[in-house]
């Protein structure tokens, strides 16, 4: 195997079509002590009635092992990871690196920190399939995919910040107002892969709205698309044909969250990942 391309499951994506090989490595959210592995058998309604239960909840990084395991025996692994920011993947998976290239001189893995999560994730592996495709050197995909990312952007609107605020990741009595007032967050990941609020709304309509105002101000116009929604198919969808309609997009593909960012990305949230 000349080359694979492995992500976490922060992606939201089991699998990827194409002639590329592809695996993804599983996150944790742990819910009161029990551990909810973010693989293909997760049931993310599940998932959710234990955290609105729940009384404490985190997540975990793949460990190296993980890692090693999914690189298989690929020459040349390109490695997707949810921001650094956010997570311990990309140092897990940068162990990974330093053990796999020790045991076999002359394979190589690529590390990739998206700064991002879900939608962004997926661009980047979308990229890097048809990088390779080309027939491209290692280095110069590498080169190609890291330079994409550098016009490849994230935005966000999330329903809620309960979980973040069970994580102490940020006040619990902001996000309880901001839940009780049904304001959402709208914003991205900044350039060190942190959240980075820059606004609030209320519905989707005022949401989609400043989303799209976003778009705007990046000079978005008219690449590909991928959105991905938490139990929100309704404003994904109105999303998608607002993209279509006002730039004239013709790829925009909706994907639903998987575990970790449904952990994240709590019920009725929405993200949106562009290149410029």
């Amino acid at each position: 195997m000349k080359f694979k391309i492995v992500a976490d499951s922060a992606a939201d994506m089991t699998e990827m079509s194409g002639d590329v090989p592809f695996s993804f490595v599983p996150l944790h959210i742990i819910v009161d002590g029990r551990d909810y592995t973010d693989n293909e058998e997760l049931d993310t309604e599940i998932l959710q009635e234990a955290l609105v239960m729940g009384k404490s909840s985190s997540s975990a990084c793949p460990s190296p092992e993980d890692w090693l395991s999914a690189f298989d025996d690929a020459e040349n692994v390109y490695c997707v990871t949810i921001t650094s920011g956010l997570s311990g993947s990309y140092a897990s998976a940068e162990l990974a690196k330093n053990i796999y290239e020790e045991q076999f001189p002359g394979r190589k893995v690529y590390l990739i920190d998206s700064l991002a999560t879900g939608s962004k994730m997926v661009m980047l592996c979308y990229k890097l399939r048809e990088l390779i495709s080309k027939d491209l050197d290692p280095d110069e995909i590498y080169k190609q995919v890291m330079e994409y990312h550098k016009q490849c952007y994230l935005y966000f609107a999330l329903a809620s910040l309960e979980n973040m605020a069970k994580n102490g990741r940020v006040n619990p009595i902001l996000a309880k107002g901001l839940q009780v007032l049904g304001i959402r967050i709208v914003g991205t990941a900044d350039e060190e892969g942190h959240l980075k609020p820059l606004g609030k709304s209320r519905g989707d309509k005022k949401t989609i709205s400043a989303l799209i105002g976003h778009m705007r101000a990046c000079c978005y116009h008219g690449d590909p698309i991928v959105i991905t929604h938490h139990n929100n198919a309704p404003a994904a969808a109105a999303l998608r044909d607002t993209i279509i309609k006002e730039f004239g997009t013709q790829s925009v593909e909706i994907r639903p969250t998987r575990g970790l960012c449904s952990y994240y990305a709590e019920p009725g949230s929405v993200l949106v990942g562009f290149d410029v």
